[in-house]
């Protein structure tokens, strides 16, 4: 739903600028491209029976995630925090914030999996499994388009 788009946006843009910044315009392009491919590949490999379509971004997004925590595992990242009607920023480090979106995609991952083999029919949504591939790809990708290059 919109909520996914807008925090895919989100992601890309706190976490996606730092890497195409050192990877140049050109090979972010091909990394992005090829981490959302290989994403859907690993949402396809797990799935393979579905007929339910995948299409999104987010197996690409999550890739950038994987090579933003490989090239800046140390930073800090401004957030919104939400207490009631109050709100308020505060750095978290980048390895929180992408640390709970992996672990929360492993859990919701391996639940798809166990909801759908105990009901018997497939469940639509969201592709936990191309995060993860994504992700993971991401980390393997990132070194070989220059990421770690002298600048």
């Amino acid at each position: 739903g919109w909520w996914h788009l807008i925090s895919n946006m989100v992601f890309l843009w706190v976490f996606g600028n730092n890497i195409e910044d050192r990877m140049g315009h050109f090979k972010y392009l091909i990394f992005y491209l090829a981490c959302g491919a290989l994403a859907a590949l690993c949402q396809w490999f797990i799935n393979m029976d579905s007929t339910i379509p995948s299409l999104g971004a987010s197996g690409a997004i999550a890739g950038v995630l994987g090579a933003y925590v490989i090239r800046f595992p140390q930073s800090r990242i401004f957030t919104l925090v939400f207490l009631g009607f109050f709100i308020t920023t505060i750095r978290v480090p980048a390895m929180i914030l992408i640390g709970i979106f992996v672990i929360q995609n492993v859990i919701s991952g391996f639940l798809s999996l166990q909801a759908a083999a105990n009901m018997s029919v497939e469940t639509g949504g969201v592709a936990y499994w191309a995060h993860i591939g994504g992700f993971v790809f991401g980390i393997i990708l990132a070194p070989l388009f220059g990421l770690f290059r002298r600048d």
